[in-house]
C-alpha cells in the first residue's frame, strides 16, 4: 500500500488506521497542526480512493471551496474533513461523531477545543483519537490527554500593554477631538485590563512616535503633555486607523525557484524564512530536500539535494508551542521507565503500570516505549526531567532536553550565540520540544557543550540573551510585524531587502522596538524558565551527562534526528513526478466551483470539479458557454444580474477570465472545466493543453501542473 500512496510504510499504516476509524463512524474531522500536513494527508487519501467523500478546510483555500465544505458537512454529504484550526470554533458544521488529531495536539486547550467539536450536544459525549507519529509524539499526547481529563489547562496569557494597539486607539480618540492630554488618555485606557498598569511614560513613548513619524499623526508637546490633531490630517488619520485596525500580522509569501530549471517549486511563508532561511540551509518541501543558494526580494533560489540529512521541515504557519510542564512530564515518564528497568522490571510491567495512569492500552504503551527500551539495552542513560544528555552526531552536537518548545528555543539561541562568540564562526542551531542540535566548529564537541551548560548560569546572561534575541530571525520577524501594524513599514516589505541592523537602528528607543522585544519574549521564548533551568544545571539539581556512543547516534538521538529532519516525508526522487501528478489530480477533482450560464444569464450551480459532466451545458437554455468561477454564489449572481444584456461598466478580472474560458468549455467540456479550476492558467496555455492532450491521463495533469508553476512565477515578477 505504501507504494501505491508514494509514502513510507509507517505513514501508510497511520493512514490505514485513520481510514478504518472513518469507516466505522458517520462524520469525522481530522485535525492537523499545519496546513502543509493537511494538504499531504488529503492528497494521500484521494490517491488511495478518489471516490471517498473527503474534503479539506484551511485558511489558504479559496473561499468557495471552504464554504462548500462547510455546507456539505452540515448537509451530511461528507464523511470526512481534514482541517487545521480553521474549524476549531465559530463555524456551525453540523453533527460530528469523531475527531481524529493527527500528531500530538501540543496543548491541552487545543485538544479540548478540537475534540469538543464531536458530540456537540447536551446528551452526547465528545469522542477523539490521537494518531501519533513516534514515541515522543505519543508520550506527549498521553500527557496532554491525562491533563485534559483532569482539566489541567494552560493559563491564558493576556498581552501586557501592547503598544501597537495603544497607538491605534490613541489615534481613534484624536480623530474625534482636536486635542487630548496624556492624563486623559491614561484615565481612559487604564479601564481596560491589558492597560491596568499603564504609565504616563508609556503614553509619552507612543505620543513621540506619532509626532516623529512621517506623515505626522499628531503634534506632541512634552511640556504641556498634550497631543494636537495636525491641520488637514483627517484623511491621513482615517487611512492609518482603518489600514492598521487588525492586529493579525500580514504574512508575506516567498516564491521558491529551482535554479537548475528556473522553475517555481512552491511557496515558503514568512515565519519559516525569518527563523531559518539563509544560504546553505537545507529544507524539505513536497517530499524533496532543497538547499538555499540565495534570497533576493521575495524569491528564494534553491537546488535539489540528494542527501536529506539535516534538512529542516518547512511549514505554513507557526507550530503550536508545547508547554514546559507537558515536556517535563514526558521527561518524568522517561525517568520512571529507566528506574524500573534498572530495578529488573520487564518492559511489559512498565507498559502496564503506565497504562493505568495514562489513556493508552498496555500493548500500545509497549510500542511507545520501544526506543527507550532499546536505548537502555545499549547501557545508555535516558534524558529525563532531571537529566540532560549531550552526544556527538557527525558534525553536530545533540542536546536531549525535555524542556518544551519555548525553553528549548531560548536555550538553543543562547548556546548558538555563546559558541559563535567564542569561536568567531556563525553556528546553526535547530530545536524541537525534546532536543537541540547545534553545529560544531573548531574544538566544540559534546564535552565542550556539556561544560558550557554547567557554567552558563554563572555568567551575567541578561545582556547575552538580549544580544542573542536581537540577532535572530524571530526578532526580525516580530519587529517587521509590529512596524507593519503600527503603519511604520509597508505591508509589502520583506526580510531580504531590509537588514536587521538597519531596522534596529531605525526603531531603536521607540515603542516599535520595545513591543517587538515584548512579543518575542512572550510568544517565541521563555527566558525566565531557561535561566532557572541553567541555574539547576549549574548547581547539579539537573544532571548534565555526556553520552558516549559508538559510531552511530543513540536510538533516542536517531528518533529525534528523524523527527527534526522529517526524513519520513522524503519521497524517493523517482517517485516525485508521479506523486505530484496524482496529488494535482486529487486536488483539482476535490475543488468546488460555481458554474454559470453566459447565454441567458439565468442559471448557476455549485459543483465539485470531479462531478463535472463530459458536456457542460445550461439545463435551462442549452447554452454550452459556461463560466467556471472561483467565487461565492452571491458574487456570481450579482455579476449575472449586472451583465445581463449590454453593460457599460468594466467587470472584474475574474469575470472576464470566466468569459474567456467559457469558449473552451463550450468546445472541450469537462476537460476545459478542470483547467479553469486550476490556479490562474492562462487561456492561451489552456488552448495548447487541450489541443495537444487526450483524456485525463498523466500528460494532461502534468501539463496543468507546469502551467500552474509558470503562473506562480509570473505572480512574483
Amino acid at each position: 500500500m505504501s507504494d501505491k500512496l508514494f509514502t513510507h510504510p509507517d505513514v501508510a499504516v497511520r493512514l490505514r488506521v485513520m481510514k478504518d476509524l472513518i469507516e466505522t463512524h458517520d462524520t469525522t474531522l481530522i485535525f492537523t497542526n499545519t496546513r502543509s500536513t493537511s494538504e499531504a494527508l488529503t492528497s494521500r487519501f484521494n490517491i488511495w480512493d478518489t471516490e471517498f467523500p473527503l474534503s479539506i478546510h484551511h485558511g489558504s483555500l479559496a473561499k468557495t471551496s471552504r464554504i462548500a465544505t462547510e455546507k456539505s458537512l452540515r448537509a451530511g454529504d461528507l464523511r470526512t474533513v481534514i482541517c487545521t484550526s480553521s474549524l476549531e470554533l465559530g463555524i456551525d458544521i453540523g453533527q460530528i461523531d469523531l475527531v481524529i488529531q493527527y500528531n500530538s495536539p501540543r496543548q491541552v486547550t487545543r485538544l479540548l477545543q478540537r475534540v469538543g467539536r464531536s458530540g456537540h450536544s447536551i446528551d452526547e459525549t465528545s469522542k477523539g483519537v490521537i494518531v501519533a507519529m513516534n514515541s515522543d509524539d505519543a508520550l506527549e499526547s498521553m500527557v496532554i490527554c491525562r491533563r485534559a481529563l483532569l482539566e489541567i489547562m494552560e493559563p491564558l496569557q493576556v498581552p501586557e500593554k501592547p503598544f501597537d494597539v495603544l497607538v491605534n486607539q490613541m489615534i481613534a480618540e484624536l480623530m474625534q477631538n482636536s486635542r487630548l492630554y496624556i492624563l486623559q488618555y491614561k484615565n481612559l485606557f487604564k479601564n481596560a485590563y491589558p492597560y491596568r498598569d499603564l504609565e504616563e511614560d508609556d503614553i509619552i513613548g507612543a505620543a513621540n512616535y506619532m509626532h516623529d513619524r512621517f506623515p505626522r499623526l499628531a503634534w506632541f508637546s512634552p511640556e504641556d503633555e498634550v497631543l494636537i490633531k495636525p491641520r488637514g490630517s483627517r484623511k491621513t488619520m482615517y487611512r492609518y486607523f482603518f489600514n492598521n485596525l487588525s492586529m493579525i500580522p500580514d504574512e508575506k509569501d516567498y516564491l521558491i525557484v529551482d535554479v537548475d530549471g528556473d522553475t517555481p517549486v512552491g511557496i515558503l511563508q514568512e515565519a519559516f524564512v525569518a527563523e531559518y532561511a539563509k544560504p546553505g540551509v537545507k529544507f524539505t518541501l513536497r517530499g524533496s530536500a532543497w538547499k538555499i543558494l540565495n534570497i533576493h526580494n521575495d524569491k528564494i533560489y534553491v537546488r535539489a539535494e540528494d542527501d536529506p540529512t539535516g534538512a529542516i521541515p518547512s511549514w505554513v504557519g507557526e507550530q503550536i508551542p508545547v508547554p514546559f510542564e507537558v515536556a517535563m512530564e514526558v521527561g518524568e515518564i522517561k525517568g520512571f521507565v529507566e528506574d524500573n528497568l534498572n530495578h529488573g522490571e520487564s518492559a511489559d510491567w512498565v507498559a502496564k503500570a503506565l497504562s493505568e495512569r495514562y489513556p493508552a492500552k498496555p500493548e500500545t504503551m509497549k510500542r511507545i516505549l520501544k526506543e527507550m527500551v532499546d536505548h537502555h539495552k545499549h547501557g545508555y542513560p535516558l534524558p529525563t526531567n532531571k537529566r540532560v544528555l549531550v552526544e556527538d552526531w557527525d558534525d553536530n552536537v545533540i542536546i536531549h532536553a525535555n524542556f518544551g518548545s519555548l525553553a528549548n528555543r531560548t536555550l538553543s539561541r543562547i548556546v548558538g550565540h555563546v559558541i559563535s562568540e567564542a569561536t568567531g564562526y556563525p553556528v546553526g542551531v535547530q530545536q524541537d520540544t525534546y532536543m537541540i542540535i547545534t553545529q560544531t566548529v573548531g574544538e566544540v564537541d559534546a564535552r565542550y557543550v556539556a561544560r558550557m551548560l554547567k557554567t552558563l548560569a554563572k555568567k551575567g546572561l541578561t545582556d547575552t540573551i538580549n544580544e542573542a534575541v536581537t540577532k535572530t530571525g524571530l526578532f526580525k520577524k516580530r519587529i517587521i510585524n509590529v512596524a507593519r501594524k503600527s503603519g511604520a513599514l509597508s505591508k509589502f516589505a520583506n526580510f531580504s531587502n531590509i537588514t536587521l541592523g538597519r531596522l534596529m537602528k531605525s526603531f531603536e528607543d521607540t515603542i516599535i522596538f520595545e513591543e517587538a522585544m515584548k512579543d518575542t519574549l512572550r510568544q517565541d521564548l521563555d527566558v525566565e524558565t531557561t535561566l532557572e533551568l541553567l541555574r539547576q544545571m549549574a548547581e547539579g539539581d539537573i544532571e548534565v551527562t555526556v553520552l558516549e556512543t559508538e559510531d552511530d547516534v543513540s536510538p533516542l538521538g536517531q528518533l529525534g534526528v528523524d523527527s527534526i529532519s522529517m526524513k519520513v516525508d522524503i519521497v524517493p526522487p523517482e517517485k516525485i513526478t508521479k506523486i505530484i501528478i496524482e496529488s494535482a489530480k486529487a486536488r483539482l477533482y476535490n475543488e468546488t466551483r460555481i458554474l454559470t450560464c453566459l447565454g441567458k444569464h439565468d442559471w448557476l450551480q455549485e459543483m465539485q470539479v470531479g462531478d463535472f459532466p463530459d458536456k457542460i451545458q445550461c439545463p435551462l437554455c442549452g447554452s454550452t458557454e459556461i463560466a467556471v468561477l472561483d467565487r461565492t454564489p452571491e458574487d456570481v449572481a450579482e455579476m449575472m444580474a449586472r451583465t445581463k444584456g449590454r453593460y457599460k461598466f468594466d467587470p472584474p478580472w475574474w469575470w472576464k477570465q470566466g468569459e474567456d474560458a467559457s469558449k473552451l468549455v463550450s468546445i472541450y467540456g469537462r476537460r476545459a472545466g478542470i483547467i479553469a479550476a486550476a490556479k490562474r492558467v492562462e487561456n492561451e496555455i489552456a488552448w495548447d493543453i487541450l489541443a495537444e492532450t487526450e483524456g485525463e491521463g498523466d500528460e494532461f495533469f502534468e501539463r496543468i501542473v507546469e502551467a500552474e508553476r509558470e503562473a506562480l512565477k509570473k505572480r512574483f515578477m
